[in-house]
């Protein structure tokens, strides 16, 4: 198990549910960022006591300094700050910044030799070639915190050869609009889509499980996990979100990982990795359900789901390009700006003007993410 954590996006979600689970196991925390919630911070750093720490948003990183000045704890701020954090040389980074503002820290750890517990999808979604080639060029992990990458893996322990891999199983909650059909979604408020049935997450993350877009991410993220073809990855609604994800071997065995739907299982898991402790998370009493069900996915009205398969499928900066499409329309329809089905038109939209490179540098990702935010802003103009 590893002694030292540096935990990126500390105020979000999975941030302070991971620094529950370094609390219990008595884990130094090297640093810590946030966007702007120094609240949550100020209290993280006066429990933790970082070294450094730093703020998205130069503002607030301000106000912090004012705040912690009786701390020994340095503020850094904006994206170097974070990036400076992500490179402090932790035993293990993990990173859970939203978004593709995840990437840059992402590479900024590998290259300093850290460990990554990886909770930002859009690290592997967007730059999946570069960061994989580079974690394997350092000799760095990559463990996954997702819940479905986490049960993949977990699953997979005992695996001898990849050759014994049939198919890949992802479990889908289907969110909050399961069985509703595209009319039926014209008019739904942001709030309605915000409502997810089993599980806690924020904002951007919810309306991407709204869309199925997250599933859709989660399969390009697989494929580069586990170094599987698109066409190996199957995904199945299991509404009760007891079964996290399976994998199917050559002999029709199918092996999953089931518990309750609490996050800090993975996130466990992947800083005690190969070790096995005891959680905070409550026991699964398979009892207390006495159905289990599973469904396909309903690709036509959750048409993001096989968008995502056709940009990984294509290669280069496709996923790129789909992902920065899905961010500024997800961020539009929180904002009132567009209509909920405007998300999967403009990940389309995407989808059809982005163009082929498959020989692409970070740079190029960064550039393509650019351009296609602005595309998609204009799409709604």
């Amino acid at each position: 198990m590893i002694k030292s954590l540096a935990v990126l996006g500390s105020t979000g979600s999975i941030g302070v549910q991971a620094l529950e689970v370094a609390r219990l196991h008595n884990l130094r925390i090297d640093a810590l960022t946030a966007g702007s919630r120094i609240d949550i911070l100020e209290n993280q750093i006066r429990e933790f006591a970082p070294p450094v720490v730093a703020v998205a948003d130069e503002k607030a990183a301000e106000e912090l300094r004012v705040k912690i000045a009786d701390t020994s704890t340095k503020v850094l701020s904006g994206a170097e700050g974070v990036k400076e954090c992500a490179a402090c040389g932790s035993e293990c980074v993990l990173n859970s910044i939203v978004g593709i503002a995840g990437l840059a820290p992402t590479v900024a750890a590998i290259e300093a030799g850290s460990d990554i517990a990886l909770a930002n999808k859009e690290t592997l979604v967007a730059g999946g070639k570069f960061v994989m080639a580079l974690a394997k060029e350092k000799g760095v992990s990559i463990l996954p915190v997702d819940s479905e990458h986490s049960a993949i893996f977990q699953s997979l322990q005992g695996c001898a050869d990849k050759k014994q891999i049939k198919r890949l199983i992802l479990t889908a909650s289907g969110g909050p609009f399961l069985g509703r059909k595209k009319e039926d979604l014209e008019n739904v408020t942001v709030a309605q889509a915000l409502n997810h049935p089993n599980w806690s997450m924020g904002a951007k993350i919810t309306i991407d499980s709204a869309t199925m877009m997250n599933k859709g991410l989660e399969l390009i993220e697989a494929a580069w996990l586990f170094s599987m073809e698109a066409k190996d990855i199957d995904i199945v609604v299991h509404r009760q979100s007891i079964v996290h994800s399976l994998v199917e071997y050559t002999d029709n065995s199918v092996i999953a990982q089931l518990g309750v739907p609490d996050m800090r299982i993975p996130i466990q898991y992947a800083l005690t990795y190969p070790d096995r402790f005891v959680s905070p998370v409550r026991q699964l009493d398979l009892t207390e359900f006495s159905t289990l069900t599973f469904e396909k996915p309903d690709y036509e009205t959750f048409a993001c789901i096989n968008l995502c398969r056709k940009a990984f499928e294509k290669g280069g900066l496709y996923p790129a390009a789909v992902n920065a499409a899905n961010e500024k329309a997800n961020e539009l329809f929180r904002e009132g700006k567009i209509r909920f089905l405007d998300i999967a038109r403009a990940v389309e939209n995407a989808l059809e003007t982005a163009e082929q490179n498959d020989d692409y540098s970070l740079e190029d990702v960064f550039e393509i993410d650019r351009l296609i935010r602005t595309q998609t802003e204009r799409l709604f103009a």
